[in-house]
């Protein structure tokens, strides 16, 4: 039976059938905290009248179903999720009444308490197949329709969807009705429904197509959190960018931004109607990259508005496009109208290395994956998707040229706007623009799998110069496909103890090697790097002598994404066992304390505690803690107050905290005992403090019960469940996995947050009883748990800190004999490669 799955060939017959002409939607949210009314009534039209098809509806009690004024059966009608409809006419209308269920795992209607005032809050969450929780779909995106949404609610409530909100009309029992007006033509996906005792304000942007409404929303708690006028510049600035860079007004009338609690994802692009994670709406003090990220994250969303929104993928095998395109389009965006000009150097030092770890990943996968139905759609929705897309687009965008690039944007939006299309589309219009040939150039990058290596390979004269040089590219052996790439070279010298470029040129590189004659007679620099400007997308390696350079100069080169380059080299290089761990964490304590990138300050020392704890040496190992911890606090005490770096590195201090020093240190810190100039002992910095402690044994459940007590909050709860479950106790440990395994009733941010602190290095003892567990919990885990929350438990609780030839064989005979769904085996699968690439770390560490 196909349950909740659909397939591309199921989706291709029914969209040649039927045109959607209308839903109009009435939803009853007075009936209880458990489910709520839904009333559909769907009005379509069938090209072959006497033809079967089926409706989408989830989880629900059906009482009534209506076709064409003949009653159904709900018994017969609707099983396996589904509502068989046969012996449609040429025009149809079709009524289903049920009763549906709120969700407390961030899909369908989510529907959330507030423990700060015991305020409720609801909001949608449909992408990819979840509209059909709330009410009766046609569960596709090209088929695209309007939606008339009818809510009934209590009358204090602020009700928000796709068109804007109207007056309530009053009912008895303070309850209210809402009736909006239909909506643009759009997708069941991006339709939206947020309901609940919301802060509301409101703004208006003034753009060269009219006016838009902009509002802002949140919780009653996090008022205080909102900072209105930033969010506001952001969101403004986009508008001014993108109605400009895409020539087209935009096209949803009102545009609100929810924040919103217990969000899986970081944002949503329902049309006109945006939710974004609450937790971007700080309560204490974040580093700069904290907000160039909600910038992007912002900019994102605003480019779905046009880029899947107005013009939507036809089937889910061009899901990548669309996420692809904002997230190219929202730094270019943030690059070019916010004050976050080096947006592109925070994408190399961060989100793009999600990408190339994901590509080097046993389950790997095209940029367009063959999404042949929605289990292989959740299974592909990745930082493949979004970082490596991103990148290849970046690349795409080098090679047609910008404006070309924009041109073809712009026609493809009129040709397509409220419609359907596929990748091909898109490309007819770029090729139009540019005058390039894009086909090969689709296969090439799009069709295959797997990330390139780009080394320099030369030979020198006598007097030091380049007698030759050429850029060597290979490939895994797996994924053997060698691509075109156009990249920088940049050549960097020492001079009065600066890395100055000395010049800097680029170069079209095809093949295995690709010679390189203008450096030949070439001085031989100190620092050689591949890729200068990161116009590609592709590892690079430091030959002997640029590799020495940087390990004992990086910070005295002044280009912040010059030194992105060379970071992610260093790590890619320690990922890969051809960098010692212990060489790594030195590059990083030497350094980072200059680091000027925001994004450089706070992910690289997450890759430093990474070789630290699963990259070196058993027999190193302790020695090389002792050297982090010890090199944090000095990186700490030499920090600029109130800087990004003193932040951060208290922070990666609170973690790393072993030692009877260092344990003192963070309960001196706790009681105020200890103060640093700049450095606020705010309640998140408390609860890492906390947490920290609690990971050494040092702090137990009444420490974090009393931490509870000052910070009754949701997040304060979410804290203390991380807290308690990084404690190196095994009844710690058996009371996280029972909530997180075995439990199905823990609100899915707080059981997030326990999923994220179980696993920790040296915990060896208390963690060791979870390693055949895990094995047998994942044979139905995808099942009793759900897709979202099966896949952060298996990814973050395979245990990797138990690293061992007799672990991979573990895994190996699992994954030839479970049972368990295809998805749930490419977590293990994954969690496999991470301990193999750490083992082999391991021994690289140790020569």
């Amino acid at each position: 039976m196909p349950g909740t799955n659909l397939t591309r060939a199921e989706a291709t017959a029914r969209a040649a059938i039927l045109d959607v002409l209308s839903y109009d939607i009435d939803l009853d949210l007075t009936t209880g905290s458990e489910t709520f009314g839904s009333t559909t009534t769907i009005t379509f039209t069938s090209a072959e009248p006497g033809a079967s098809t089926f409706a989408d509806l989830v989880d629900a009690t059906v009482h009534e179903i209506t076709l064409n004024g003949v009653s159904l059966d709900p018994a017969v009608a609707y099983a396996d999720s589904r509502i068989q409809l046969d012996d449609l006419a040429a025009e149809n209308v079709l009524v289903v009444k049920a009763d549906c269920t709120y969700s407390h795992t961030g899909e369908g209607l989510h529907r959330f308490v507030d423990p700060a005032d015991d305020r409720v809050y609801l909001y949608s969450q449909f992408e990819v197949p979840d509209a059909r929780r709330v009410y009766t779909t046609f569960e596709q995106p090209d088929l695209k329709s309007v939606f008339t949404f009818h809510v009934t609610a209590p009358e204090s409530w602020k009700v928000v969807s796709n068109s804007p909100s109207p007056e309530p009309k009053a009912l008895d029992d303070a309850r209210a009705t809402w009736d909006f007006e239909p909506t643009k033509k759009m997708s069941t996906y991006i339709t939206a429904l947020i309901a609940g005792e919301y802060h509301e304000v409101q703004d208006v942007y003034e753009g060269k197509f009219g006016t838009i409404p902009l509002g802002h929303y949140c919780r009653q708690s996090l008022v205080p959190y909102l900072d209105r006028d930033e969010v506001v510049k952001i969101t403004k600035q986009g508008f001014e960018f993108f109605e400009d860079a895409f020539d087209f007004p935009y096209p949803f009338g009102k545009y609100d931004q929810l924040y919103v609690p217990e969000y899986n994802m970081g944002a949503m692009e329902n049309a006109g109607a945006i939710t974004l994670r609450d937790e971007y709406l700080p309560r204490s003090k974040q580093p700069r990259s904290f907000y160039d990220f909600r910038a992007s994250v912002i900019l994102h969303e605003m480019a779905h508005m046009w880029f899947g929104d107005l013009v939507t993928m036809r089937w889910w095998d061009d899901l990548w496009l669309n996420e692809s395109f904002a997230e190219w389009a929202c730094y270019h965006a943030q690059a070019n109208a916010t004050e976050f000009t080096d947006a592109w150097t925070g994408f190399t030092n961060a989100r793009k290395q999600t990408g190339y770890r994901q590509d080097q990943l046993p389950t790997t996968h095209p940029i367009a994956a063959d999404n042949y139905d929605l289990q292989a759609v959740e299974v592909n929705f990745d930082m493949i998707t979004y970082a490596k897309g991103a990148s290849v687009l970046k690349q795409l965008v080098a090679w047609v040229g910008l404006e070309p690039f924009l041109e073809g944007l712009k026609a493809y939006f009129k040709e397509f706007a409220f419609g359907n299309s596929e990748f091909k589309d898109l490309l007819r219009h770029l090729e139009a623009a540019s005058g390039r040939e894009l086909q090969g150039w689709a296969q090439e990058w799009l069709q295959t799998s797997g990330v390139n290596t780009l080394a320099p390979e030369f030979t020198l004269a006598e007097d030091g110069t380049y007698a030759s040089f050429a850029v060597r590219q290979s490939a895994a052996a797996d994924y053997p496909t060698l691509r075109r790439h156009r990249i920088g070279l940049g050549l960097y010298d020492l001079v009065d103890g600066a890395l100055v470029r000395r010049d800097a040129f680029e170069i079209d590189v095809t093949g295995e090697l690709t010679d390189v004659a203008k450096l030949a007679g070439v001085k031989q620099p100190d620092l050689l790097l591949l890729n200068e400007g990161d116009l590609t997308y592709a590892k690079i390696r430091l030959d002997e002598r640029s590799l020495a350079t940087a390990l004992e100069s990086l910070s005295a080169l002044d280009d912040s994404l010059s030194r992105a380059l060379i970071w992610g080299a260093a790590w890619d290089m320690t990922r890969d066992a051809e960098m010692r761990a212990s060489d790594f964490v030195e590059l990083v304590l030497a350094n980072i304390g200059q680091e000027t990138d925001s994004w450089g300050v706070t992910r690289i020392p997450v890759f430093a505690a990474q070789a630290v704890g699963s990259f070196s040496a058993p027999a190193n190992r302790d020695a090389l803690k002792a050297r982090w911890e010890s090199g944090l606090k000095a990186l700490l005490e030499a920090a600029a107050p109130s800087s990004d770096h003193q932040l951060t590195f208290a922070r990666t201090y609170a973690s790393a905290a072993r030692s009877e020093a260092a344990i003192a240190d963070l309960q001196a810190l706790l009681a105020g005992e200890v103060t640093y100039d700049g450095l606020d002992i705010d309640q998140d910095l408390r609860w890492a403090l906390v947490t920290g402690l609690a990971a050494s044994g040092t702090f137990g459940e009444a420490e974090i019960d009393a931490e509870l007590g000052r910070d009754n909050t949701i997040s304060g709860k979410e804290k203390a469940a991380a807290a308690r479950a990084a404690q190196p106790s095994a009844e710690a440990k058996e009371a996280a996995w029972d909530s997180v395994v075995v439990r199905t009733d823990v609100a899915n941010e707080t059981a997030r947050s326990i999923v994220f602190s179980f696993q920790r290095g040296g915990q060896d003892e208390a963690l060791a009883p979870f390693v055949d567990r895990y094995f047998e919990a994942a044979d139905t885990l995808w099942d009793h748990l759900g897709t979202h929350r099966a896949s952060v438990v298996l990814e973050h609780i395979f245990p990797k800190p138990a690293a061992s030839p007799e672990l991979l064989a573990k895994a190996d005979t699992w994954l030839e004999t479970s049972p368990a769904a295809p998805a749930a085996k490419r977590y293990v699968r994954e969690g496999r490669d991470e301990v193999a690439r750490a083992l082999a770390a391991q021994e690289r560490d140790a020569q």
